[in-house]
């Protein structure tokens, strides 16, 4: 049997619903049961999700959720909350210049230089907490034994794999690793700072390579090959895309140069057009599963196409 790494990105509330739409997908296409991937690797919204599949709570579960129909409690009542459309005001505090002088040393890139510019944000990550008390087990984690949850350090921009090279627990690592500059504030582990793994990389797909894993899915809700135009709001969006498109342009390099093959699926014009420049808006979340129905299979079906082509 293949041994196969999942790595979810990161991507707001839409992202969220779009990569569990993928997915649903995915397992049709492949037959394969997303839980029984041998590396979960999960950054931001994908940290959700990878803490839902390593818990033992299947796709079909959370898809069920996210349409209003009947499904698992720990699910339904984790989709109830949401942190808003928008931030609350952030705190006159600038904790992430470490990340601005990293970006100027040439540690990280200029996407995450700028976002070390933001302010201390005041988001209450409480529904991500609980969603970490609801899912963990006794000793703090979940069931699967490599599920990896991604934050980044806020002094150095040094990526760090909660539930593999640190431990702490499963709250706190998805509160972490969803920390958005500006919007929440930065979660402390250790005596260490991390704010949101994306804001370096978003998916750290490169963290598998030690793993022995013989492909690897990826599914990035914030990169597009190729690109995708957009208009108004939409451009600021696109810029930030275009940035984190050439990070995971670099680390599926990486991965196929290790000898992984790699099925990477992301969203195209299409879904993002659906989806707004706004990926927090809540208001949308239905039309993007409605679009995810005819616009996401065939997106899959090229993808595992095109990595068995390589």
């Amino acid at each position: 049997m293949t041994k196969r790494a999942l790595v979810l990105g990161c991507g707001g509330t839409l992202g969220f619903a779009w990569t569990a739409a993928a997915l649903a997908a995915v397992e049709d296409q492949l037959g394969w049961d997303a839980r029984e991937a041998d590396v979960l690797v999960g950054t931001s919204a994908g940290a959700e999700m990878a803490a839902f599949l390593g818990s033992g709570i299947g796709v079909g579960e959370i898809m069920a959720g996210l349409r209003g129909e009947p499904a698992d409690d720990r699910v339904v009542r984790h989709l109830a909350q949401h942190p808003g459309k928008l931030p609350p005001l952030p705190t006159p505090v600038w904790p992430g210049l470490g990340l601005t002088a990293g970006a100027v040393r040439g540690r990280v890139d200029l996407l995450a230089g700028l976002a070390g510019t933001l302010p201390r944000g005041r988001g209450d990550a409480g529904w991500l907490r609980g969603l970490g008390t609801a899912l963990a087990t006794a000793e703090g984690w979940v069931d699967h034994p490599r599920t990896w949850l991604v934050g980044a350090d806020l002094r150095t921009g040094e990526r760090v794999a909660f539930g593999n090279s640190q431990r702490t627990q499963l709250g706190t690592a998805i509160a972490a690793s969803w920390a958005i500059p500006g919007w929440f504030p930065p979660v402390g582990v250790n005596g260490r700072e991390y704010v949101d793994g994306g804001t370096v990389s978003p998916t750290s797909a490169d963290l598998v390579i030690p793993a022995g894993v013989e492909e690897a899915v990826l599914i990035p809700p914030m990169s597009t090959s190729g690109g995708a135009p957009g208009r108004g709001f939409a451009r600021v969006e696109r810029l930030a895309r275009r940035a984190m498109t050439r990070r995971v342009d670099a680390e599926v390099k990486q991965l196929r140069a290790a000898g992984i093959r790699v099925l990477r699926i992301e969203p195209g014009q299409a879904e993002l057009d659906v989806m707004g420049p706004n990926f927090m808006d809540l208001r949308r979340r239905s039309d993007v599963l409605r679009a995810c129905r005819t616009l996401t299979p065939p997106r899959v079906r090229a993808a595992i196409e095109q990595g068995a082509t390589r």
